[in-house]
Parts: C-alpha cells; sequence; structure tokens
C-alpha cells in the first residue's frame, strides 16, 4: 500500500499531461464536436492528403487550406477510406458537402465537387456529417496556426 501511495502522485501527474497534450493540438469544432486535425496548406500537403492510411480516428480530420476562394473539386485516389468532404467558404460557413466519397484505386477515379466558392475543405470519416446533422451555413471553428497558405 505504502508503495501505492508513493507512485500514485506521479501518475496522476503523468494522466494530466497526456490529457492536456491530447487536447493542445491544432483542432476544428463544427458543430459542438472537437475533431483533431491536420492542416494541409502547401500544395504537396493538399495532394497527398489521407492517400494510403487505413484508418482515421473518429475524432480526427484533416483541413485543407487554400489562399483563395473558388470552387474546389476533390478526389479519392489512393484514398483507403471513405470520408465526407465538407467545404467552407471564406467566413468558415459550411457551402457544400459531399457525404461518404468512396476510395478509388484505379483511373478514372470521381470527382467530389464543390457547389460553390471555397476556402476551407475539411475531411471527416463517411457518416460524421449525418451523426453530426449537418446543415448548409454551419460555422467552422479552427484551433491552431495554419501556418502560411501556399
Amino acid at each position: 500500500m505504502a508503495m501505492i501511495k508513493r507512485f500514485l502522485p506521479a501518475a496522476l501527474f503523468f494522466l494530466s499531461v497526456g490529457a492536456h497534450a491530447a487536447v493542445a493540438g491544432p483542432a476544428v469544432t463544427l458543430h459542438g464536436q472537437r475533431f483533431s486535425t491536420e492542416f494541409a496548406v502547401t500544395d504537396d500537403q493538399r495532394a497527398l492528403g489521407l492517400m494510403n492510411r487505413t484508418h482515421m480516428a473518429a475524432d480526427h480530420s484533416m483541413l485543407f487550406v487554400f489562399a483563395d476562394d473558388e470552387p474546389r473539386s476533390f478526389w479519392m485516389k489512393n484514398t483507403l477510406i471513405p470520408l465526407d468532404i465538407l467545404y467552407f467558404d471564406k467566413d468558415l460557413r459550411l457551402v457544400s458537402m459531399q457525404l461518404n466519397a468512396q476510395p478509388c484505386k484505379a483511373d478514372p477515379c470521381e470527382t467530389y465537387p464543390s457547389d460553390g466558392n471555397a476556402r476551407y475543405v475539411l475531411e471527416l470519416n463517411a457518416g460524421t456529417a449525418g451523426k453530426l446533422g449537418l446543415k448548409l451555413g454551419e460555422p467552422l471553428s479552427i484551433k491552431g496556426d495554419v501556418g502560411t497558405v501556399k
């Protein structure tokens, strides 16, 4: 029992540090739900996206950031997991959704265009938008520095 009492404070400290680290990184919040995120801000990062990944945690996302507003179109070449692709304008309002985009291993791959101009594109696991009950006009908040968009 004495040994447990001696190590308990250290264990609690490391648990609290781990919990803080889990919420400290880049994140987005959509419809009250927080998602850890990866930022794709360069042409190379955007081209790679979520390719070749076999799994993405339910509370994770990838946010593609562009320097301008224009119609966007994504495809799923070499992307192995179905995704919801959500398009946001410069004011971080949801303007278009492509739901349950399916993996594609060989050309020609289907494209998933936005219905209007978008500056931000958020990829989530397929089915997430439906579970959240998302509607057009929904606001997105971003936590973290996206850096220089190229």
